[in-house]
């Protein structure tokens, strides 16, 4: 049964429940489970101006904060006993995102604490395995974590705070729960939470009453459903002293303790992946009012959906071992290009991933980079087009800001904004088309201007770039890279218009008194004319070979009349066979 809730809060709770769930919610919660869905309380203070899917009271809510435009946010960090995956990362992108989106859209700053699991089985099992301390492991593992965050550009907590840092204070956390009357510690050396003593006030998320406890079998638990709050130490095992025996925190209690530690019984936010919200928010939640002996901490729970693999309704994760390393995915695709795959869909919302979907995100920055490059060459000079109809690209601009605005106050929707701006990108496109000569009409240089700093500006709040040097690799040296490639598509503009400087066909026609035998004037400029072009054609051959030979390489080079331009684009000869066909 419990395997269905879980099931069903992968999926996000947003549709049917499971048949299981629905039994479960007849039989064990009744109009008790009811009153739990409406315990949740609207908190005073600051409307932040965004409403949020809350799985605290299971609906949409205004997002108010205890301080004006202030946010408290407690995030839960890695276990780290190996490599994050993409399943890690999709969770942490998708929050960075909502951050972002509540700082530089609605002016909020965030306050974030992310605890680092840094002692537990899994760390105590893979360390032995590689014959090195759990503490030393779990240093690796939280570096590595580290980079994998920096280079998917998730911006940092502001601290990190690791477990055993804070042992003393868990050791406090659990006495204060003994003393209020719902924990207990065991002959063994265990102490638990007796989740049956909380009564109605557990299963705030989940719905899950107490009243359905299982006996436990073989342990020193009172109730199957009681979780640890301190685990006795096995031989060998790393351990800290406590007024229990010689043992180290549970899961669950680690995080309570760390949140508190900082923002004390208020808390704004609370996030993590939707596999967390039971048992490990529910238990959170259980601790940390009865600690404070408050009515609700945790105001909002956020809770981000699955990574699914292609035709597998599993999440990614290490125990399936269908999972792909964070490191090996950057070997394939870029951080902005995963960044837009997370945008594209709603963060509560399971995704699946595959080639063809990074594939669509990849395409999409590809039709904004190439929007942003043709409007630049625009505003420049060097696209000549018909007259531009200002008014009507001044309008979409102010709809899409007031549409883009709207999605991400509605839970973060950036699926939305990110269709909103794509509709911008096309109705200016459709105004940029090339003709071939200069009509003389002015040019519409600064609505196209306003268009570009608006598309980057949402995007660079959003952690991506689109600004050129940015999107060259090889770090320091990409300065070094476009000015050698200025310098280069600069050559060969010059040797393409040498090789085009030929007198013009319409000046070469043979005219009647030509025709009877003798050549006259216009008759040798065309011989004259066809000459050039024979012997100028070598030219323009290593012109178009040059073209196609950095097009292998993602450089694709522009002939724009007189003057040509070149971008970096990923994927090489399948974006250029694609150029040649549109």
């Amino acid at each position: 049964m419990l395997r269905g809730m879980a099931a069903a809060a992968r999926r996000g709770w947003r549709g049917a429940a499971p048949a299981t769930w629905r039994r479960c919610r007849r039989c064990c919660c009744g109009q008790a489970g009811r009153r739990r869905q409406q315990r949740w309380v609207p908190p005073a203070g600051s409307p932040s101006g965004v409403v949020a899917y809350n799985s605290r009271s299971r609906s949409k809510e205004p997002l108010v904060l205890a301080r004006e435009r202030v946010a408290t946010w407690y995030s839960c960090g890695p276990t780290v006993y190996d490599r994050a995956h993409l399943g890690h990362a999709c969770s942490y992108v998708r929050f960075d995102i909502i951050r972002r989106i509540l700082t530089h859209f609605f002016e909020t700053e965030v306050i974030m604490v992310m605890g680092i699991t840094d002692i537990d089985d899994k760390i105590i099992k893979r360390a032995n395995e590689m014959n090195i301390s759990p503490v030393a492991l779990a240093r690796i593992y939280e570096e590595d974590f580290k980079q994998d965050m920096a280079a998917l550009k998730v911006l940092p907590p502001t601290v990190y705070m690791r477990v055993t840092e804070n042992i003393p204070q868990i050791i406090s956390f659990i006495k204060t729960i003994i003393a209020n009357g719902q924990a207990y510690a065991t002959s063994r050396g265990n102490v638990y939470f007796d989740v049956k003593s909380w009564g109605e006030r557990y299963g705030v998320l989940t719905a899950i009453s107490p009243d359905t406890q299982d006996e436990a079998v073989d342990t020193d638990k009172r109730y199957g459903k009681d979780f640890a709050l301190w685990k006795a130490a096995k031989p060998q095992e790393l351990f800290w002293t406590s007024p229990w025996g010689e043992g180290r925190p549970g899961w669950h209690i680690e995080c309570s303790t760390i949140s508190s530690a900082v923002f004390g019984k208020q808390l704004d936010i609370h996030s993590g992946g939707i596999d967390l919200a039971f048992p490990h928010h529910e238990n959170e939640i259980a601790q940390c009012e009865v600690y404070h002996q408050c009515e609700q901490w945790g105001n909002y729970f956020l809770h981000s959906g699955h990574l699914h693999v292609k035709g597998s309704q599993e999440k990614m994760s290490k125990s399936l071992k269908n999972y792909i390393t964070i490191k090996d995915f950057l070997q394939k695709f870029s951080s902005d290009q995963f960044r837009m795959f997370c945008l594209r869909s709603r963060y509560s919302s399971a995704v699946e991933f595959s080639d063809e979907t990074m594939n669509d995100a990849k395409h999409l920055l590809q039709a904004i980079s190439s929007f942003i490059r043709d409007a630049n060459a625009y505003i420049k000079g060097q696209l000549v087009c018909d007259p531009v109809r200002e008014d009507v690209l001044w309008e979409r601009l102010a709809s899409t800001k007031v549409n883009v605005k709207a999605a991400l106050a509605d839970d973060f929707d950036t699926s939305r904004a990110v269709a909103a701006i794509m509709d911008l990108v096309h109705h200016g496109n459709r105004q940029l088309k090339a003709v071939t000569k200069d009509g003389g009409s002015p040019r519409s240089s600064v609505v196209y201007g306003s268009i570009i700093s608006y598309i980057e500006g949402v995007f660079k709040a959003l952690g991506m770039s689109f600004e050129e040097r940015q999107v060259a690799a090889g770090g320091g040296n990409s300065a070094l890279l476009f000015n050698v490639m200025d310098e280069l598509v600069g050559f060969r503009t010059k040797v393409r218009n040498y090789a085009l400087a030929v007198p013009e066909a319409a000046d070469t026609v043979q005219t009647e008194e030509g025709a009877a035998g003798s050549k006259g004037p216009k008759q040798e400029q065309k011989e004259k004319r066809q000459k050039l072009m024979q012997e100028r054609k070598p030219l323009l051959e290593a012109c178009d070979g040059l073209r196609g030979n950095l097009a292998a390489f993602g450089i694709h080079i522009k002939d724009r009349s007189a003057v040509s331009t070149w971008e970096i684009v990923e994927g090489g000869r399948v974006e250029q066979q694609t150029e040649k066909k549109s």
